[in-house]
């Protein structure tokens, strides 16, 4: 069954596959991990993690991005990886590059993935839709250090509404003058529909939004189409099975 998704995917486009949503107007693709150390091996994880995103830089992919948990859901690592889309990630030229750049680094492929099994305890793998290459460096780039991932289970028919609700939370978050989130909608794997990303410098920039008065809170979140401030948490809540909140920093 699994090969039979995946022939699908590799002769539907992305938009096709995402259905009726199509975060930021992009087909882009997006490899998404996430994982949970065995106990005590969670700085072995991080180092092969970080040499495992120098072959995939070497083999001329996108750097994936590293988040360490400090708060939140059970896992320890979220790796995002832009893979532009199915067909060229999983192209022979495309593969072929990656084993060659994993044996000249010192990390061919199956000695990657038997450290994974000696160091994890669970993972989660999901390709999702996400924002363009260029808009996705640009957020995770410097001053920018800490992350908060919201991550959710749509209700059955919820999820278009769902996505639409956190595009409104972006347009309410641009109004009082706070980052904005990017967003991520699956195509294929685990069974969260969509996430979001935002980042900040650090703790401190993610929790400066408590400083908004509550009069301007409330103007923004009745002009990007909420009740109010205070009913946009309940109105996500009624389109969603469950969510997880993360938070944590970015490893360089």
């Amino acid at each position: 069954m699994r090969f039979l998704l995946l022939a699908v995917l590799l002769t539907t486009t992305p938009a096709t596959a995402t259905g009726p949503i199509s975060p930021q107007s992009t087909e882009q693709i997006y490899a998404t991990v996430l994982m949970r150390a065995a106990p005590g091996r969670l700085l072995e994880l991080i180092d092969l993690v970080k040499k495992r995103a120098e072959v995939l830089e070497q083999a001329g992919e996108h750097r994936p991005l590293i988040l360490r948990h400090a708060q939140g859901d059970h896992w320890d690592l979220m790796i995002i990886q832009s893979i532009g889309s199915m067909e060229e990630h999983y192209a022979g030229s495309a593969v072929q590059r990656r084993v060659l750049s994993g044996r000249s680094t010192g990390l061919p492929e199956p000695l990657y993935e038997s450290r994974l099994r000696e160091l994890v305890s669970w993972r989660e793998e999901t390709f999702y839709t996400g924002p363009s290459p260029s808009n996705f460096e640009a957020e995770i780039a410097p001053p920018a250090g800490y992350f908060h991932v919201e991550m959710f289970v749509a209700l059955p028919g919820k999820h278009e509404e769902l996505y639409q609700q956190r595009n409104m939370e972006n347009d309410y978050l641009g109004r009082i003058g706070r980052p904005l989130n990017m967003i991520f909608t699956k195509t294929m794997g685990g069974p969260w529909d969509c996430f979001t990303l935002g980042l900040y410098r650090d703790l401190q920039h993610f929790a400066a939004s408590a400083d908004v008065p509550a009069d301007e809170e409330d103007q923004a979140a009745v002009a990007a189409g909420f009740e109010s401030s205070s009913m946009i948490g309940p109105y996500m809540r009624s389109l969603i099975n469950w969510h997880q909140d993360t938070i944590g920093r970015i490893i360089r």
